[in-house]
């Protein structure tokens, strides 16, 4: 397995976000001292500012984040969030060089449909399947003392 360098993030930064190279350079810098040599960091190292720069890059598909159920000695369950490198994500979006703010060419018939109020239509199947929620898993945890 390849380990992600401070080059590698920074040209996939760059390259989705859009940024100059000097702040995807600081960005990145920041984003691999919290990660250190472990593929995974704890939410709970995270203050706002931070996780809103983690759920930018999760948007992008550099970061996926996960969680963790464990039962505690005394029989509680403790919920643990996580945020984990996608590896193969950052080397693809460094090597390619695409860039995020990609140009839409529109066919006739979707100019029409944009022009009749039927903007939906519009979008490919891709968009819609882009970010797969899970309805069936609560938002949030209330444990009892």
């Amino acid at each position: 397995m390849r380990i992600i360098t401070l080059n590698d993030l920074s040209k996939a930064i760059v390259n989705r976000l859009g940024v100059d190279k000097k702040e995807a350079r600081r960005i990145a810098g920041f984003v691999l001292d919290l990660f250190g040599y472990e593929d995974r960091v704890i939410d709970n190292v995270l203050d706002l500012e931070d996780r809103q720069l983690f759920y930018i890059l999760e948007e992008e598909g550099m970061l996926t984040s996960g969680r963790e159920e464990t039962t505690l000695y005394n029989g509680r369950e403790w919920l643990t969030h996580y945020w984990q490198l996608n590896r193969n994500a950052i080397l693809r979006y460094a090597k390619n060089g695409s860039k995020k703010g990609r140009e839409v060419i529109l066919t006739k018939r979707q100019t029409k449909n944009i022009a009749t109020g039927d903007i939906y239509s519009t979008l490919s199947k891709d968009v819609w399947t882009a970010r797969n929620i899970d309805r069936k898993k609560p938002i949030c945890y209330f444990f009892n003392n």
